[in-house]
């Protein structure tokens, strides 16, 4: 059987967007629906973030050049600032719309086609949700990790815009443009959780508390006396690791470098980082972690 690729999850997702936002934003017209056009254009902004996962997935694969010695991965996390930027636009845009429907005060009874639209994009997204989520977990892909929480809070919005139209259908009408609204606001939220990730990733950000893991973890290792220094970067979805760490000054070369092959192979295969840079010192009392 042939090995399944993360891409195929973004290509399912470019094309299941794709369907749901020109149906509900042509249904959201027809029927008077702020919440369903609210929707759709959600539906609009995760076609550009799919497709900026897709075009970092294929970069990344590129392999290394003379320009990019550490390879191209992190053309995934530049894709991700685009669309994070033309996200926000969209999503200030429906919210200037809402706020204007809103200060006018002129709510229009969307039809009931609205609901069975939302609620049938509800369950289609769910079935995308639970398949990225388990292409995800076949692929190690945090790319089409992070995509399928995305498919789960698509499926939420749609579940509220069923509740805003059917709440407009019971003659409570401001419903329906107010869950447009709280649309539009988690439009601008998601740009911004995304910028926010991949401009963290860009500047060499990492978790402080994996760092901390992998230390505990090399100190371990028989012939290691002490972790003098330990970073960490992100290179697309791959971790890279410089670590420092002191052995026995008697000790010979080929000892040592045994002692940073186990450590290399530590991180390798338990935590999957593949760049691994050891360098080792000699062991004396009085060094000091740098980390601290």
């Amino acid at each position: 059987m042939r090995q399944l690729k993360p891409e195929l999850g973004a290509w399912v997702s470019i094309g299941s967007y794709i369907i749901l936002s020109l149906a509900k934003l042509y249904i959201g017209y027809m029927s008077n629906s702020e919440a369903l056009k609210a929707d759709g254009w959600n539906n609009f902004t995760d076609i550009l973030a799919s497709t900026a996962i897709l075009i970092g997935l294929l970069i990344a694969k590129k392999p290394r050049d003379d320009n990019h010695p550490y390879g191209h991965s992190r053309a995934e996390h530049i894709s991700s600032l685009i669309a994070a930027f033309i996200m926000m636009s969209i999503g200030v845009d429906v919210l200037i719309n809402v706020m204007q429907t809103l200060k006018e005060g002129e709510y229009v009874k969307p039809d009931w086609i609205a609901v069975w639209t939302a609620g049938a994009s509800a369950i289609f997204m769910f079935f995308v949700y639970m398949f990225n989520k388990r292409l995800a977990m076949m692929t190690n892909s945090q790319a089409l990790a992070a995509a399928a929480k995305d498919h789960l809070s698509d499926v939420l919005v749609s579940v509220g815009t069923v509740v805003g139209v059917i709440g407009a259908q019971l003659h409570i009408r401001w419903l329906d443009p107010v869950t447009a609204f709280v649309i539009g606001f988690m439009i601008c939220k998601t740009a911004w959780d995304i910028f926010r990730e991949a401009s963290h990733t860009l500047t060499d950000g990492f978790d402080d508390n994996m760092l901390k893991q992998y230390k505990q973890e090399i100190e371990r290792i028989d012939g290691v006396e002490q972790v003098v220094d330990i970073k960490g970067r992100m290179y697309g979805n791959e971790v890279a690791i410089d670590v420092t760490i002191c052995v026995a000054p008697y000790l010979n070369v080929v000892t040592s470098h045994d002692i940073a092959d186990r450590v290399e192979q530590l991180l390798e295969q338990k935590y999957g980082v593949v760049h691994a840079h050891v360098h080792i010192e000699p062991y004396k009392q009085n060094h000091m972690f740098r980390g601290e």
